[in-house]
């Protein structure tokens, strides 16, 4: 795959209900309309249960409650060296469980938790909170993101960049240990880095941070909510120092600093291959629609963990054409759309890290076609 020219069809595993390599998604006007879209999916899974996704919430507290137990009160009985063994243990388990409950918290900022707004930003700002996530500030910006998906002036995170606008040393990490450290960067500090300084982020005029108030990602009205989501990192910042001051730095790094990390790693990883896929289009301002964008997306497979992250991962493309049903149902919609949509949807079963790997040589950034009849349509290149 050149600069200049079109994609070569790569090889993947057989894909449910398409062919068996992964080719471009279309991206001219799609034959059918997001109504159509609507009608084909039974209406029972637009509604949202309040007990329902509460019993979601208990599940994933309850077990990380579990591990946390156990943790804390066998693993100091552990004979020598077994106690090396069960920490990183707790750490990946721990940190996918908290992905889930950062999932849920995360469909609260949709209001596809129930179906009372207070109730959901209330849930979503305790659980974010206690994942540092600032609720409000990061429901916003989503919200835009979901609202300009695949726009290359208005998306808010992930947002490509043509050729001319890549960094100067993207050249020097364009090799395997170039792309074990940028990967390796970005699972660890890229959550923290888009929330703090708008890295991966919409270019905006001037400085953007997600614990600004008064920047540029937010209006007037949102602004009270923004000083709400800083309350809400500044309480848990206090417990967790107190914590410190009575149980060692060390006590909260195991317990909670590193599933932390982990549930940080995941949720950027999730969201990276949701949008980056050698056979997704991104379109400039000419060509962009709301609906092209939210199918210029991809499902993935995670395995076991499918179920443990509530499904975020293999549905996501009905989640981008309807955000506010709750993710119980979003695998019956998917079913119910995947005949019309046709051509328009895409599922690879690549597995993750291998197609982590791909995309990251694959995916550097985005051109139009040389001998396209229109500029607006970009699509990934590799050739530095």
């Amino acid at each position: 795959m050149g600069a200049g020219g079109r994609m070569p069809v790569l090889s993947s595993n057989k894909l449910e209900g398409h062919k068996s390599q992964v080719e471009r998604v279309p991206h001219t006007t799609p034959p059918f309309t997001l109504s159509q879209i609507k009608k084909a999916i039974p209406p029972h899974c637009f509604k949202r249960s309040l007990v329902r996704s509460f019993s979601y919430v208990g599940h994933d507290l309850f077990f990380a409650a579990l591990f946390y137990y156990i943790a804390t009160s066998y693993f100091h009985l552990l004979p020598h060296p077994l106690p090396y063994l069960a920490w990183p243990l707790y750490w990946i388990v721990q940190g996918c469980v908290c992905t889930g409950i950062w999932v849920i918290a995360h469909e609260c900022g949709h209001h596809a938790f129930s179906d009372h707004q207070w109730v959901d930003d209330t849930v979503g700002l305790i659980l974010h909170s206690a994942l540092l996530v600032p609720y409000f500030s990061w429901k916003y910006s989503h919200r835009r993101h979901h609202s300009n998906t695949g726009s290359l002036e208005r998306d808010e995170v992930f947002v490509p960049k043509p050729k001319s606008k890549i960094s100067w040393y993207s050249k020097y990490l364009n090799n395997p240990p170039g792309r074990l450290l940028s990967l390796l960067v970005t699972l660890t500090l890229g959550w923290p880095l888009y929330l703090a300084f708008n890295v991966s982020g919409r270019p905006y005029d001037r400085f953007a941070c997600h614990y600004d108030p008064y920047g540029p990602i937010y209006s007037d009205r949102e602004r009270l909510q923004i000083f709400v989501s800083d309350a809400g990192i500044f309480v848990t910042t206090f417990v967790l120092y107190q914590l410190a001051a009575a149980k060692g730095l060390a006590w909260i790094v195991c317990v909670y600093g590193v599933p932390l990390l982990i549930v940080n790693g995941f949720l950027v990883l999730i969201t990276y291959l949701q949008h980056t896929h050698p056979a997704l289009p991104h379109y400039d301002s000419s060509e962009w629609d709301w609906l092209r964008g939210a199918l210029a997306t991809v499902d993935r497979d995670y395995g076991v963990l499918n179920r443990v992250f509530h499904n975020i991962n293999d549905t996501h493309v009905a989640h981008h054409l309807f955000s506010t049903m709750p993710h119980y149902n979003a695998m019956e919609a998917t079913k119910a759309v995947k005949p019309l949509l046709g051509e328009y949807y895409r599922f690879d079963r690549t597995p993750i890290f291998k197609a982590m790997w791909r995309e990251a040589k694959e995916c550097l950034y985005v051109e139009p076609d040389d001998d396209a009849p229109n500029k607006g349509v970009f699509w990934y290149r590799n050739k530095l």
